[in-house]
């Protein structure tokens, strides 16, 4: 492949793996490249300001993380959500070019096929069916507004 380079990159199409979503749903693409702060702007701005009920976070390859990192950032900040988490595999289609064609004769092209990890988060304000695989219910609060499992993890006092 040192005789190559990549030319494009391409993921097939493929539908949520939430079946009974309203229309309209807010999905977020979450991609290598994207910026935490970028996505959360927009993420929180639709549903605060635009009241949506639901959202999915969707991303594969290296972007798995910076997803899961997003989700668990929106559900502190909201609080109260559902989530539903699926995990799945899709296929990228990589395209590659010979760097050096001979003199006269066209560019070989190599096409490959690659699966990667996908992951895709459902979150929701409205509770969700508590007996489908992936299912989390909102976490419980504890001593000052952190979660239960944490509120003795933390070095300082509450307010009062």
């Amino acid at each position: 492949m040192e005789n190559f380079r990549k030319v494009r990159t391409s993921e097939e199409e493929s539908p949520l793996p939430f079946p009974d979503l309203p229309p309209g749903v807010v999905e977020m693409k979450v991609k290598e490249g994207s910026k935490i702060r970028n996505l959360m702007g927009f993420a929180m701005a639709q549903m605060e300001l635009k009241g949506s009920r639901q959202i999915v976070f969707s991303g594969c390859g290296r972007a798995v993380t910076k997803t899961i990192t997003c989700v668990e950032i929106m559900k502190r900040k909201l609080g109260g959500l559902h989530q539903v988490t699926k995990v799945r595999y899709k296929t990228l289609l990589e395209v590659w070019e010979n760097k050096d064609p001979l003199p006269g004769s066209a560019a070989q092209r190599l096409t490959v096929h690659k699966n990667v990890p996908s992951i895709c988060i459902l979150l929701s304000r409205d509770p969700l069916d508590p007996t489908q695989t992936g299912y989390q219910p909102p976490e419980a609060q504890g001593l000052c507004g952190l979660p239960a499992g944490n509120a003795g993890s933390r070095q300082r006092s509450c307010p009062r």
